[in-house]
C-alpha cells in the first residue's frame, strides 16, 4: 500500500514537472480577491501557492482589490457607499478612504502572509514608480448616456519598471489597484481591469483570476472549460456574461491582446486552485483564449 502511495506521489510530481519547464522564467499575473481573500485556510492555501511558483521559477505578481473592505470602512466612518451600474461612486473623501484601506490594510496584510509562510513579497500602489498612470473614467449606463462618477480611473499606462526590478531581485510584487492622474489626483481602478493591464505591460505568460465562482457558464448554465475571444464576445452581447463577470473577461481579452499567452478564470474557494489550473492536465474553471 505504501509502495502504490509512493508511486502515486511521484506520479502527480512528474505531471507538474513539464508544466514548471514550459512557465520557468515567465510571469503569472494573479488576481486575488473574493472567498479566497477572506477565509484563514484559503489565504494560507493561496500563500503557499505563490511561495510554490516563485520557488520553482515562476515569477507571480498579484493583483487584490478590496471592495467589501472599503465599503465596511465607509459605514463605520458613517458614509453610506452608492454605486451606479456596480461602479462606486468616488468623491475625495471616498478616495482617500479607498486608499487606505487598498494600500494601507490589504496590500500589507498579503504582503504579511506571504513573508510570514517564508516567501519575500513587496507591496505597490499605483503611485510607487508611476506604476499605474490613469485618467478619469466615465461611466456608460444601458442607455448609452455617460455619467461622472468621480475619481473612478482607467489604467492609461503601466510602467512595468518597478515590477521587473523586484523579480529581478526575487521578490514577489504586490499590486493594489490605485492609479495616479497627469495632475498627481488618485484615482480608484477596478482591480480585475488593472490585472489585464499589468498581465498585458508584462506579456505575462498567464493571467489567473480568482473568483467565487465555478468559471464561465454558458446560456444553460454549464460550465465552458474553454472560450475563444468570438464567443466570449457572443456571450457579453447575449447578457450570459454580466455583472462582476463582465471585467474579468474583459481583463482577460485586453492580457491576452497585449500579448499574454492564456488568461484563466478559476474558483479561488478550491484549495490550492492556482496549482491545480497551472500544474494539472485538467486544469479547473474557463481558459479564454484569443
Amino acid at each position: 500500500m505504501a509502495m502504490e502511495n509512493a508511486a502515486k506521489r511521484v506520479e502527480i510530481l512528474m505531471e507538474a514537472l513539464p508544466y514548471i519547464r514550459e512557465f520557468r522564467g515567465k510571469s503569472v499575473v494573479i488576481k486575488y480577491g473574493g472567498a479566497a481573500m477572506d477565509q484563514a485556510d484559503l489565504k494560507e492555501s493561496f500563500a503557499l501557492d505563490v511561495i510554490l511558483l516563485h520557488l520553482v521559477g515562476i515569477d507571480p505578481v498579484i493583483v487584490h482589490g478590496g471592495g467589501p473592505q472599503i465599503g465596511a470602512l465607509m459605514k463605520r466612518l458613517g458614509k453610506q457607499p452608492t454605486f451606479v451600474g456596480g461602479m462606486r461612486v468616488t468623491d475625495e473623501e471616498t478616495v482617500e478612504i479607498v486608499e487606505m484601506v487598498l494600500v494601507g490594510k490589504i496590500n500589507k496584510e498579503i504582503v504579511g502572509l506571504i513573508n510570514h509562510h517564508g516567501g519575500k513579497a513587496v507591496g505597490l500602489s499605483g503611485k510607487d514608480g508611476q506604476l499605474l498612470l490613469a485618467r478619469r473614467r466615465l461611466h456608460r449606463l444601458p442607455s448609452g448616456e455617460t455619467v461622472d462618477i468621480g475619481l473612478v480611473g482607467e489604467v492609461e499606462r503601466v510602467n512595468a519598471e518597478p515590477i521587473r526590478l523586484l523579480e529581478e531581485r526575487g521578490f514577489i510584487a504586490v499590486i493594489a489597484p490605485v492609479g495616479v492622474g497627469g495632475g498627481g489626483e488618485t484615482y480608484n481602478i477596478n482591480a480585475d481591469l488593472v490585472a489585464g493591464e499589468v498581465a498585458a505591460a508584462l506579456g505575462a505568460e498567464k493571467l489567473i483570476h480568482l473568483t467565487d465562482v465555478q468559471g464561465i457558464k454558458d446560456k444553460d448554465g454549464k460550465l465552458v472549460s474553454t472560450l475563444a475571444r468570438k464567443d466570449a464576445e457572443r456571450l457579453m452581447k447575449a447578457g450570459v456574461i454580466d455583472g462582476g463577470m463582465l471585467p474579468k473577461v474583459e481583463s482577460a481579452l485586453r492580457a491576452l491582446q497585449g500579448g499574454t499567452a492564456k488568461a484563466h478564470i478559476i474558483d479561488g474557494r478550491v484549495p490550492h486552485a492556482i496549482l491545480l489550473e497551472l500544474f494539472t492536465r485538467e486544469g479547473i474553471g474557463t481558459e479564454i483564449v484569443l
